[in-house]
C-alpha cells in the first residue's frame, strides 16, 4: 500500500535481529521516572490512520451539502443522542455512547511527512530538533511490564513515531508479519538458527565482560549502565511469558471473529493482549487512508484480488468496535486511552478522480476510554466541512490531554543530549471535555 507521498508500507518496516548474536533489535529498551502524578489511563491504544482518513466520509457526514460536498455516502443515528456517523460504521453507531467524536482538529500542515510529525508529537516541525512521539515519551515516563518492550506498534511505525532527541531505547519495537496470517510470529522473537539458552547465556556473559572491560578502561559505571538493551533483549528472546504476549491463537476463534479477520482487526486483538500485560503504549498502523481517487473502492469495497474485498471504513468500524466492546468487557476501558485518528482530513469537495485530496483545515477523530466521557461530540466544522465552525482544537491541544490522561506532567521537561531543557507540551490547552 503506498501513499502520494511514495512511502509504502514494506519501507516503514525495519530490519534485522543482531544477527551475528542472535538477539532481537536494540530498538527495546525503556526506564521509568518516579514522581509523576497517577495516571487516568495506564496504557495507550493508538489506531494510526496513515494517510489521512475523510472525516466527511466517517465522523463528519454532511447529508444537507451538494453531493459533490457530501459525498457517496448516507449518515446513520448512534447509540448517541444527536450524533450520526457514516453509514459505513454501524458497529460504531452502536457504541458511541462510549466514544467521544472530535469534529474541529485543525493543523496548517497538509504534507504527510509533517503533519505526521505534528499529530505524533503535539510540536510543529522543526529543522533544528526532532520531538519524540506519544509512546517515546511514555516510554521514557515508565518501565515496561517485566520482560516486554514498553513501546510496541503492529505492525511497524513510520518515523515521526520514533525517540526524537530522546534515546534510541524509546522507538517502538517492530512485530512485524501480519497478525491476521494463520502463522503469525513476531520478527526476532526466537533464537537464532543453531543458538540454544546455553549459547545465549554464554553470549550474555561474554559481552558482560566486555563491558566491564570497558567500564575499567573508561573509569565508567556498571555494564547495567552502559547497555540496558542487551539485557532487555535477552529477557524477551528467553522468556516464554513475554512471547506468551504474542500467541493470538491462545485467543478464543468468537473472540477473534468478533475483531475480523483482517490486519488491522487482528491487530487490535493484539494491541489488547499487550495492554492487558501491562504495556504502556501499542500503536497499531493501518495504511492506505491516502483516498485521491476511486473514494468508493477505497473505503468501501476494497479492491478486488485481495484477500478479503471489504474497504478500509468496514474493516475499521469492526476493528474499532470490538477494541472498545472488548476492553470495556474485561474491565480495562477505564484504564486504557484509546484513540484513532490519521494526519489530516480530506477536501470538502470531491476531485475528478473521485476522491478526495488532502484537508488540514478541519478534520475529526475518536477516543475513547481513560475516564472520557461518552456519548459527546466536542467542536463542530462548517456546513461543507472546511473550517472548524466553534471549538477549534490544535494537536498541541490533544497532545496536552492525552499527556494528562496518562498521568504525564505536559509542563515537565525532557532533555537533549546535550542537557538543553524541552518542554513535553508548549503552547496546548487541555481538552477539558475529555477530562470530565
Amino acid at each position: 500500500m503506498r501513499r502520494c507521498d511514495g512511502v509504502n508500507r514494506r519501507a516503514l518496516l525495519r530490519a534485522g535481529a543482531l544477527a551475528g548474536w542472535g538477539l532481537i533489535p536494540a530498538l527495546l529498551r525503556g526506564r521509568a521516572m518516579a514522581g509523576q502524578s497517577r495516571p487516568r489511563a495506564k496504557s495507550c491504544i493508538l489506531l494510526w490512520l496513515d494517510g489521512g482518513p475523510s472525516h466527511l466520509e466517517t465522523f463528519d457526514v454532511k447529508p444537507d451539502a451538494p453531493r459533490e460536498v457530501r459525498g457517496p455516502f448516507a449518515s446513520i443515528a448512534t447509540a448517541a443522542p444527536g450524533l450520526r456517523v457514516s453509514e459505513l460504521l454501524p458497529a460504531t453507531a452502536r457504541i458511541a455512547d462510549r466514544i467521544t467524536v472530535i469534529r474541529s482538529m485543525t493543523s496548517p500542515l497538509g504534507e504527510h511527512g509533517l503533519a505526521n510529525e505534528y499529530l505524533l508529537t503535539g510540536y510543529k516541525p522543526s529543522p533544528a530538533l526532532t520531538y519524540p512521539s506519544y509512546g517515546a515519551v511514555l516510554s521514557n515516563d515508565r518501565a515496561a511490564a517485566h520482560e516486554l518492550p514498553a513501546n510496541i506498534a503492529i505492525p511497524s511505525a513510520s518515523a515521526p513515531m520514533g525517540a526524537g532527541f530522546l534515546n534510541a531505547r524509546h522507538r517502538p519495537f517492530n512485530t512485524g508479519g501480519d497478525p491476521a496470517d494463520a502463522d503469525f510470529r513476531v520478527e526476532d522473537l526466537d533464537f537464532y538458527p543453531g543458538v540454544d539458552g546455553e549459547r545465549m547465556d554464554r553470549r550474555r556473559e561474554f559481552v558482560a565482560q566486555l563491558d566491564r572491560l570497558q567500564a575499567r578502561v573508561e573509569s565508567q559505571a556498571s555494564s547495567a549502565d552502559l547497555d540496558p538493551v542487551l539485557e532487555q533483549a535477552y529477557q524477551l528472546v528467553t522468556s516464554p511469558s513475554a512471547k506468551r504476549a504474542f500467541h493470538l491463537q491462545e485467543e478464543t476463534e468468537a473472540v477473534r471473529a468478533q475483531y475480523g479477520p483482517r490486519t488491522l482487526g487482528q491487530s487490535c486483538l493484539l494491541a489488547r493482549r499487550l495492554v492487558e500485560r501491562g504495556v504502556p503504549f501499542v500503536t497499531v498502523f493501518n495504511p492506505g487512508w491516502d483516498t485521491h481517487d476511486n473514494l468508493v473502492v477505497r473505503l468501501k469495497e476494497g479492491y478486488a484480488g485481495a484477500r478479503v474485498g471489504v474497504g478500509l471504513i468496514p474493516t475499521f468500524d469492526q476493528a474499532f468496535a470490538a477494541l472498545v466492546t472488548d476492553l470495556d468487557e474485561r474491565g480495562l476501558l477505564d484504564e486504557t486511552l484509546v484513540i484513532a485518528m490519521g494526519e489530516f482530513g480530506r477536501t470538502p469537495k470531491l476531485n475528478s478522480g473521485g476522491g478526495r485530496d488532502h484537508w488540514p483545515r478541519v478534520f475529526s477523530m475518536a477516543l475513547a476510554g481513560a475516564g472520557i466521557p461518552g456519548g459527546q461530540v466536542v467542536g463542530a466544522s462548517d456546513r461543507t466541512g472546511e473550517s472548524p465552525a466553534e471549538r477549534p482544537i490544535t494537536p498541541a491541544d490533544l497532545a496536552r490531554t492525552i499527556y494528562v490522561l496518562l498521568g504525564i506532567d505536559p509542563d515537565s521537561e525532557l532533555h537533549t543530549p546535550d542537557g538543553r531543557p524541552v518542554r513535553i507540551n508548549q503552547g496546548g490547552e487541555a481538552i477539558q471535555e475529555l477530562l470530565g
